[in-house]
C-alpha cells in the first residue's frame, strides 16, 4: 500500500530504525500511517468520515493479526486513532505541515504502563518504552 511505503520513508528519514521499537517514534509512525491511509481513501471515498472508518477497519485488522503484547496492541490502536482524528481536523494542510504537527505531538507523547491510562489521553500520542 502506498500510504505504508510513504510512512516508512518519512519515518526512516526522521528516525532511522527507532520507529520499529515501542517509543515515541513508533507512536509518530502509527499516527502518520493512519493519517496517510485516510488521505489516500479520501481520493476515492470523497467523505472524510468514511475514509477514517475504512482506515480504522484496515489498521484494526492489521493489529489483530500481529503478535504483540496487550499493552503494545493498545498503544498501537490508540496512536492509530490519534492519526485518524488528526486527519479529520487538519486535512487541508500540506503534508510537511502535518508531519511538523505530529513531530510536536511526539515530543509531548506520554509514556504509559497500563491500558487504563489511555482513557484520559485521547488526543495524545502514547508510548511504552524509551
Amino acid at each position: 500500500m502506498k500510504a505504508s511505503k510513504e510512512t516508512m520513508r518519512i519515518c526512516d528519514s526522521h528516525f532511522g530504525k527507532l520507529h520499529h521499537r515501542n517509543g515515541k517514534e513508533n507512536a509518530f509512525r502509527h499516527a502518520l500511517w493512519n493519517l496517510k491511509i485516510c488521505e489516500k481513501c479520501q481520493k476515492t471515498l470523497k467523505i472524510s468520515q468514511k475514509s477514517s472508518k475504512w482506515a480504522e477497519k484496515v489498521t484494526n485488522l492489521y493489529e489483530n493479526v500481529t503478535k504483540n503484547e496487550s499493552l503494545e496492541d493498545a498503544m498501537d490502536l490508540h496512536n492509530n486513532s490519534v492519526g485518524r482524528m488528526l486527519f479529520l481536523t487538519i486535512s487541508g494542510l500540506k503534508m510537511a505541515k502535518k508531519v511538523d504537527i505530529l513531530l510536536k505531538m511526539m515530543q509531548k507523547a506520554v509514556k504509559i504502563t497500563k491500558m487504563e491510562e489511555l482513557q484520559s489521553l485521547k488526543d495524545q500520542l502514547v508510548y511504552i518504552s524509551d
